[in-house]
């Protein structure tokens, strides 16, 4: 009678973990059609079900992490979640089929709810007092820089280069803000599929590391051709409110001087706390816009962790959390955005971004354009309306 219910219970099991060998990888999200089944007859419920995935995302987010560290691998633009999301992309590729069914449920955890985790710990980063460091003109340059690039985005996006929706927004708040985390922080809001996060973060992580090396060489120019038309100090400004990742920040103003890279990354944390009112408004554009009409209840989803973020932030403006806790905290917050990277990898297919063609680059490349050209033109305007 006792082998009878065993039998009864692991012969649903198996049918549940003896996957076909192409289904796991016959489109970017086929595994994780299984993720319910498999997380409901995993030993141990559904803990055991997650935790494969979990897991996977955790050990390459450890590897990226810790080869993100190396001054030889920042110095050319490769952080921690840049690996991550290369490792996790490796990992997806290189995984038989009926791991990555199982690790499927762990991965959609991931890069989903350990996301929202990451990107509020991430507050701890900044402070309010960041902004009162910039001033009215640093401000001002850094709302005009977001609200420009991103709005460009959408317009030549979908206009010029028949983009999908997502992946248009995707590219111009990473272009927009900072980068990789805030592609990963809109893509719960815009609802963009695996494979348009990938080539969003993709074209960022690539224009942003050629102006990381840029900048410098054209202020070293600049320096010696017309001494005196940019200090260090402007530098930094321009680099902070253009460049779109905050390691590249450090590099590029870190390459005129202590002065440029401090104004280079105060500019730059201002930019990054824009990140949540820039998703509240877009998450009420979004519901207006795709509300079945005129007169139909339009619920707004307001993304709680970008509230979260900005509560998270205060209380780091308060100074009363104690200096270890807060360390651990914004560590823990850059390793989780690590884990949800590796997880995105991980369920994304190089074939989908190969199939997305040169359109997304060609949009980065023009939004890197004005970035340069229009951030140029918006700080002279700025400096010479506030100073």
């Amino acid at each position: 009678m006792c082998f009878l219910d065993v039998r009864r219970v692991l012969n649903p099991l198996a049918s549940v973990l003896v996957v076909p060998p192409t289904s796991a990888h016959s489109s970017p999200f086929a595994a994780a059609s299984l993720s319910r089944q498999v997380a409901g007859a995993w030993p141990g419920g559904w803990i055991g079900g997650h935790a494969p995935g979990v897991l996977l995302a955790a050990l390459i987010a450890l590897a990226a992490t810790s080869l993100g560290s190396l001054p030889a691998l920042q110095s050319r633009g490769l952080g921690a979640l840049t690996l991550a999301i290369l490792f996790g992309m490796a990992a997806g590729a290189l995984l038989p089929a009926r791991l990555d069914a199982r690790a499927a449920p762990g991965l959609d955890l991931t890069r989903q709810k350990l996301l929202r985790l990451g990107i509020i710990l991430y507050g701890l980063r900044l402070t309010f007092q960041d902004i009162a460091a910039v001033g009215a003109a640093g401000l001002v340059l850094d709302a005009l820089v977001v609200a420009s690039t991103f709005g460009l985005a959408c317009w030549a996006g979908l206009r010029l280069f028949k983009l999908e929706r997502g992946t248009a927004m995707l590219i111009g708040a990473g272009s927009a803000i900072c980068g990789a985390a805030a592609v990963l922080a809109t893509q719960p809001v815009v609802k963009g599929r695996a494979d348009q996060v990938a080539v969003a973060i993709a074209t960022v992580v690539t224009f942003g590391t050629l102006s990381m090396f840029l900048y410098p060489v054209a202020f070293a120019w600049l320096q010696q051709a017309w001494p005196g038309l940019v200090d260090a100090r402007s530098y930094g400004l321009f680099v902070g409110a253009t460049l779109h990742e905050v390691a590249q920040v450090v590099v590029a103003g870190s390459a005129a001087g202590p002065q440029a890279a401090d104004s280079a990354v105060i500019v730059k944390m201002v930019r990054v706390m824009m990140l949540a009112p820039f998703l509240i408004l877009l998450s009420a554009w979004l519901a207006r816009k795709d509300a079945p009409d005129a007169g139909a209840a339009r619920k707004v989803a307001v993304p709680w962790f970008a509230v979260a973020f900005v509560a998270m932030a205060g209380v780091n403006s308060l100074g009363v959390m104690p200096e270890p806790l807060r360390a651990a905290g914004a560590a823990l917050g850059m390793f989780v955005l690590a884990m949800a990277m590796a997880a995105l990898g991980a369920c994304t297919r190089v074939g989908a971004i190969r199939r997305a063609g040169a359109r997304p680059l060609a949009l980065a490349a023009g939004l890197l354009v004005w970035l340069v050209a229009g951030g140029t033109l918006m700080g002279v305007a700025v400096h010479a309306l506030l100073g």
